[in-house]
């Protein structure tokens, strides 16, 4: 069982694996003991080629806490054979031949990770790749939503700052089609708009969606905003952004009291400090979320 993207989940799954996740979290936070022997002796690989902290960590501290090996690999865009020249699908047949139980892998190129799935039977998580997608983001967001408003329906959800780049945004819009009544609001900049293709697919599902370059009406009723930093190092060469919009403590007064912010995590500048303090601001939570999410995710693949 391969995971490559946000639009193989189906609300079912979803369901299942979210209340799998609140067993696990519940148990881990009373005897995370127990949790040792339940994947004692299996093998998780990551192979990293771009740079994480939180995926890369968070996978790795999942695999742990239930007893698995973790190897890794950070930088295997340079450290790796991959430097010589050697493609993806082989790298893949050759970690296949040391058996490992589950493979996460990140890549800088759109497609690349399942251009390895497509050669392994072992299973293969994409940790996000290019401008594609990165669908366990997503897990970790549609499950903060719903830990926060216990309910993934009838949602206004705000996606902002760098759609057209960001993969996270992309993966969650799919996510939130799998629920009824969800409208989506893109607050952005002309040049960082969601791509058509994903529009497309809000169309093919039936999903509301507008575009609406005022963060004061964007952010009136809200339920959810999700932002995203502007992603310098896709831009087209040549191509300068110097920002998209900011949150601070004005943007903040848009929002009803019972909307939440989140972020999947770095932020530069596009979330000021100052607005840490406030109970909507769930962005630390949601990393938190990711591994408990990776936790359930990884147990349903081994079992």
């Amino acid at each position: 069982m391969h995971i490559l993207s946000a639009d193989q989940f189906t609300k079912k799954q979803l369901e299942e694996l979210f209340t799998l996740t609140d067993s696990i979290k519940s148990q881990f936070l009373t005897d995370k003991n127990k949790l040792l022997k339940k994947h004692e002796g299996k093998v998780l690989i990551t192979l990293f080629y771009e740079p994480s902290t939180r995926t890369r960590l968070s996978f790795a501290t999942a695999a742990a806490h239930m007893g698995m090996s973790v190897i890794s690999t950070e930088n295997a865009r340079e450290f790796s054979s991959a430097a010589k020249g050697e493609t993806i699908e082989d790298t893949a047949r050759v970690l296949e031949q040391y058996y490992p139980d589950a493979i996460v892998i990140r890549h800088h190129e759109t497609g690349e990770v399942a251009r390895a799935a497509a050669v392994t039977k072992v299973p293969i998580i994409n940790a996000g790749d290019g401008k594609g997608e990165h669908p366990t983001q997503s897990l970790l967001d549609m499950y903060t939503i719903w830990d926060s408003h216990k309910k993934h329906s009838g949602l206004k959800v705000v996606l902002g700052g760098d759609l057209l780049h960001g993969r996270t945004a992309r993966s969650l819009a799919k996510l939130l089609t799998c629920f009824d009544g969800n409208h989506i609001v893109f607050n952005t900049i002309p040049e960082l708009q969601m791509a058509d293709d994903i529009k497309e697919y809000l169309d093919g599902r039936g999903v509301t969606y507008e575009e609406e370059p005022d963060m004061k009406r964007a952010f009136q009723n809200a339920d959810v905003v999700y932002w995203t930093r502007l992603q310098k190092e896709r831009l087209p060469a040549g191509v300068h952004i110097d920002q998209t919009y900011k949150i601070d403590k004005k943007a903040m007064s848009y929002l009803p009291e019972t909307a939440i912010v989140m972020h999947p995590l770095p932020r530069v500048d596009e979330i000021l400090t100052e607005v840490d303090d406030d109970p909507r601001a769930k962005y630390f939570d949601q990393a938190g979320n990711g591994m408990f999410v990776r936790m359930a995710l990884l147990d349903t693949i081994l079992k």
